[in-house]
């Protein structure tokens, strides 16, 4: 075991793990630490704790100091030149008629390194570009592609629902959406409704498809033939989120479906459940489109 913290770079990034060096640390605490990238300053997101020799990546990097005022003041002052680099940055990319656009710029917190964020429709020639910047601001370069979801993490805004986006509000990555999630919980598959405004399916479909996937397995699909306490039927539609399915009686042909609750019905015949069903455009989409 060995004791670390969880620091945190953006407002909600991924958590690394580092060696608190004897310090215990709050939640909160702005902190110094040595990162592949040089020196940063980072937001402590989890407290000291032991972890498992396994779950970390060795070396296992040791925190600098704790944040003096000073070191605030630096990572102020950089916030202020990124603002500058990134209207520096754009009439670079109109000189050389480039095809991206500019979403951010980073400082890093030595100065050592300025990172340009851009989505471009595909790959983009920006050798030229990058000689230009580094005359101008006489430090590395890194110009970075990203994705259109990485692009609505970094900039925020409001989604469908009316409130902050997901990405940029907890979650700390991406994970794999498909329109089979839709299907499944019984969506629109009208790519406008269940899509975010990044125009990829939406994050929030998979906080209930481990729900859905269980009701999926427990509520008989459409069509299948089932015992009820009135006798035999076939089950013409479902509702999964109240377990309640509707079957039209073998006794009552002419009569409309009834209700019941999945525990007063057997399964004599399973039905091929459209929901239960993979769909032929089994799509995923990732942080990375």
């Amino acid at each position: 075991m060995a004791e670390v913290i969880g620091v945190r770079f953006k407002n909600v990034g991924k958590v690394y793990y580092f060696d608190p060096a004897g310090n215990i640390l709050k939640k909160g605490d702005q902190v110094i630490v040595e990162t592949a990238r040089g020196v940063e300053c980072g937001e402590v997101a989890m407290e000291n704790r032991e972890v498992g020799e396994e779950s970390l990546v060795q070396p296992l990097r040791r925190l600098i100091r704790i944040a003096t005022e000073a070191d605030l003041n630096k990572v102020a002052e950089n916030k202020k030149k990124e603002k500058s680099a990134f209207q520096i940055c754009l009439k670079k990319i109109t000189a050389h008629k480039l095809e991206m656009k500019l979403v951010d710029v980073e400082y890093t917190f030595d100065n050592s390194k300025i990172l340009f964020y851009f989505t471009a429709d595909g790959r983009v020639d920006f050798r030229e570009l990058v000689k230009d910047l580094a005359s101008v601001f006489r430090t590395r370069i890194e110009l970075r592609q990203i994705g259109v979801r990485d692009e609505a993490k970094m900039l925020g805004g409001l989604g469908i629902c009316g409130k902050p986006f997901c990405c940029s509000t907890f979650l700390g990555g991406f994970q794999p959406v498909s329109i089979k999630m839709a299907k499944e919980q019984g969506l629109s598959l009208n790519p406008v409704k269940i899509s975010g405004i990044c125009g990829r399916l939406m994050c929030c479909l998979k906080y209930e498809q481990e729900t859905y996937a269980g009701l999926l397995r427990s509520v008989p699909g459409v069509n299948a033939v089932v015992m009820t306490p009135k006798g035999r039927g076939t089950v013409t539609e479902n509702n999964l989120l109240s377990e309640t399915v509707f079957v039209h009686l073998d006794s009552a042909p002419e009569a409309p479906a009834q209700p019941f609750h999945v525990k007063e019905v057997r399964v004599l015949k399973r039905g091929k459940n459209s929901q239960n069903k993979g769909d032929s455009a089994h799509t995923k989409t990732t942080g990375n489109e």
